[in-house]
């Protein structure tokens, strides 16, 4: 691992101990959980009896949510303690079919063709240094016909100021960089990735995915407290969806 892997590695290792922490406050989340009816309405069907692999699964919800959905079982994945250990215990009180395991990816440690789909959802390939070499792990975890689906912060997020009045662009960033210094959670010198919308498809066909859907919303799946920005109000993309089939 590079120095920006490591600097960003530890400053998850420290904004993940929140998930011990609020453990209770998580655990109640974890009851009425639900994925965003955009979610719903991509996958809803696709999760029913189907085994589901979550790269970087870190607070669990998502996961919960999943099951909840009806998949067979959800194998959470992520490289710091704090959110397996919690998350395990979290889906045992709740009697959910959830397993987790510490890993560094791209190197899941999982068995060939073991998912039906692989699921990253908010906030996770922000954080994958090398998409193609993250794609090709999907792809051997995936079964022949098996799905890959994203729903991921978009692409020009990083861009808009959380200006209350109206939309700006920050000066100190831009869409064609390659990583940013994350000011906001995790904070501490967490370094996020960055590609054009066309970087993400175009890495997702060279991985031999045919795309099913592509979709960009204009809701931002985390808002900060406190926060009410302009960019937020359903003018500028905050979100997309992808989900590619294997070829």
């Amino acid at each position: 691992m590079d120095s920006v892997d490591d600097d960003t590695r530890a400053a998850w290792a420290v904004a993940s101990r929140k998930y011990t922490d609020e453990y209770d406050e998580h655990l109640e989340q974890a009851r009425t959980a639900r994925l965003l009816p955009a979610e719903v309405a991509a996958i809803g069907e696709l999760v029913r009896g189907a085994d589901v692999v979550h790269p970087m699964s870190g607070h669990d919800l998502d996961d919960v949510a999943l099951a909840r959905l009806g998949a067979r079982s959800v194998h959470g994945l992520d490289y710091s303690p704090a959110p397996v250990e919690s998350a395990q215990r979290r889906a045992d009180e709740l009697g959910l079919p959830c397993r987790y395991t510490r890993a560094t990816l791209p190197d899941s440690g999982l068995d060939d063709a073991c998912a039906d789909l692989v699921y990253t959802g908010k906030g996770a390939l922000i954080w994958v240094a090398d998409l193609p070499a993250f794609l090709a792990e999907v792809r051997r975890l995936l079964r022949p016909g098996g799905r890959f689906y994203v729903y991921e912060a978009h692409p020009l997020v990083p861009l808009w100021a959380w200006d209350a009045d109206e939309i700006r662009v920050r000066p100190d960033r831009g869409y064609f960089a390659a990583s940013h210094v994350n000011d906001t959670f995790p904070g501490h010198g967490a370094v996020e990735r960055q590609r054009t919308l066309a970087e993400t498809v175009m890495d997702c066909l060279r991985a031999g995915f045919e795309i099913e859907h592509l979709e960009e919303h204009p809701e931002p799946f985390w808002r900060p407290d406190g926060f009410d920005a302009a960019a937020w109000d359903g003018r500028v993309p905050n979100a997309f969806s992808l989900l590619a089939r294997l070829a």
